[in-house]
């Protein structure tokens, strides 16, 4: 992963020290709100609810163990023992105390930390897939090209004040696992006519109020020019893009009204002007890149004696058999494993973890994963490169800690976002909801029967849940004053993109249990041989699912 040299460190600390300054001349009157808005903004604080939120950046979502006991550190002495990791593979925390604020910015930064641009009208934490370098479906290492992005981005003066916030993603494997659709831009890792690896680039994706999928612009664009021509995006959108109207600011909207040949046309007039500029990318350059990411001294491992020997345990304790199956990915090294951990168990807020789950996760990634660990963006975390002689040894320690529940990619495997009980911009609240949904589908072998199950729940238009791409997207509305809550069906966040659509009128809270077995037995009786719940949708619609629920 990316060490920050003695530039970094310094950017780092004197942010720390500007913000502590403007936070002690707020608090002391010194400072109007409006003032301190922007600049709380660019430090990743939020006032929510109840109290203010501080989001903490997790570049394409790698931390290393001093990282993880530093973060557990914090949720410990400044907040209420527990963090919260979001969609966009960041971490949360819900309770901080303003005053407390500039002295948890230090304590990140003494660890090669920050939460510089994960809120504002600014470019977002690049996001990735969480299986990156080690996925038997890569085509590259996309992890080199978010550094730079991240490096080129950060701090960017020309793109510090955009029309609304700005989120980029990275896919280099043939499954989508970063959702490049659904941003403001997708880039993906392709091969061209000639073998050499170039980017298709992808803009106006989006979710919130009006959720778009993006459209291509650029189907193999040099690596060379990587920046250049996202800078030419960007500054298409800075030019055009609306700011009198937060609800039609989003470059989504600004591609739609131009339609998609404009824009590239608008795009390619700049990028002429800066194609061989400065930002352009040498090899020297790329390679740099690369060097943060060199691999682990992986040792020889025998592969069929590794996986006899991890059958034989499997079949020993079916306990672990069925970790190892839901929870664990194939690994491009031989004797090795991917291991999934979920933080979806059923009573607990999905992607919540306590102070002492992450010094233990700390413990695991030196003793187990070459002491690095990742965020999902499904709100899980991932050990990406255990030994599979090791998994039985850190599952029993896992399973300890609570965090063995085998339901990755299942029905209770869901993407939620805190909603009501945290967020002042949610109409509903999304927690209660999916602890019902948890504890009325309990019953493993139900769960495993319906196969892989992507369920998303928002609290509101805003889509932090990511609603409309889930299978099954729940999103939490108003009816004068009253929490009710929309399903829609159909959604999908691969490569085969597609917006959910909305099942009918919504439903009170009580009510939404049943509303979801419903379309679950509905989906069980339609089923053909080994379908998914996708698949019978794409084969049927929407038609029967809405016939049996308001039957």
């Amino acid at each position: 992963m990316y060490i920050y040299d003695e530039y970094d460190q310094k950017i780092v600390d004197q942010r720390v020290s500007q913000f502590r300054d403007q936070t002690r001349r707020f608090l002391a009157g010194e400072l109007a709100e409006e003032a301190f808005l922007p600049l709380r903004l660019q430090n990743g604080l939020y006032v929510q609810r109840l109290a203010p939120m501080l989001r903490i950046a997790v570049p394409y979502g790698l931390l290393n163990s001093t990282q993880l006991r530093k973060l557990a550190e914090i949720t410990r002495c400044y907040d209420k023992g527990y963090a919260h990791i979001s969609t966009r593979q960041n971490i949360q925390l819900n309770w901080p105390k303003l005053e407390d604020v500039p002295d948890i910015l230090g304590d990140l930064a003494s660890v090669q930390m920050h939460a510089i641009q994960t809120s504002g009208n600014c470019i977002r934490n690049t996001t990735t897939d969480q299986f990156a370098g080690v996925a038997t479906d890569e085509l590259e290492d996309p992890r080199p090209y978010c550094e730079i992005i991240r490096q080129w981005s950060t701090l960017h003066p020309e793109f510090a004040f955009l029309p609304r916030k700005f989120k980029i993603a990275v896919c280099g494997t043939r499954e989508d696992r970063a959702a490049i659709y659904y941003h403001d831009i997708g880039v993906e890792l392709v091969s061209n006519s000639a073998g050499e690896v170039c980017f298709k680039v992808i803009v106006g994706g989006g979710l919130g109020r009006t959720p778009v999928i993006g459209s291509v612009i650029h189907e193999g664009l040099e690596k060379k020019h990587l920046l250049t021509y996202l800078e030419s995006i960007l500054r298409v959108y800075n030019k055009h893009g609306r700011r009198d109207n937060k609800y039609k600011a989003r470059i989504k909207i600004l591609v739609r009204a131009m339609g998609v040949d404009s824009f590239r046309e608008a795009v390619e007039q700049e990028w002429a002007a800066v194609k061989d500029g400065p930002t352009t990318l040498t090899e020297q350059e790329i390679d740099r890149a690369r060097s943060f990411f060199i691999e682990p001294e992986y040792p020889a491992i025998d592969s069929e004696a590794a996986n006899t020997a991890l059958s034989e345990q499997c079949s020993r304790d079916p306990l672990f058999g069925n970790w190892v199956k839901r929870n664990t990915v194939d690994h491009r090294v031989a004797g090795h494993q991917i291991v999934n951990i979920s933080l979806k168990a059923t009573g607990y807020v999905p992607g919540d973890i306590t102070d002492r789950q992450l010094e233990l996760l700390a413990d695991l990634a030196d003793k187990y994963s070459y002491g690095e660990l990742r965020t999902t963006h499904q709100q899980n975390l991932v050990l990406a490169d255990v030994q599979q002689s090791e998994l039985y040894n850190l599952w029993q320690a896992l399973q300890a800690a609570g965090l063995a529940t085998a339901n990755i990619g299942y029905l209770t495997d869901m993407i939620c976002c805190p909603g009501g009980d945290y967020c002042s911009l949610a109409n509903a609240k999304s927690i209660p909801i999916a602890e019902a949904l948890q504890s009325r589908f309990d019953d493993m072998d139900y769960m495993y029967d319906l196969g892989p199950l992507e369920l998303n729940i928002s609290g509101c238009m805003n889509a932090c849940g990511h609603h409309h791409i889930g299978q099954i997207g729940i999103l939490g509305v108003d009816k004068k004053g009253q929490e009710f809550y929309q399903i829609c069906l159909g959604g999908s966040q691969s490569k085969d993109a597609a917006i959910a659509k909305i099942l009918g009128p919504s439903f009170k809270p009580e009510d939404v249990p049943d509303v979801i077995d419903k379309v679950l037995s509905t989906y069980v009786e339609l089923r053909e041989s080994e379908e998914s719940f996708l698949d019978v949708y794409k084969r049927l619609g929407i038609a029967p699912f809405k016939e049996r629920v308001y039957a």
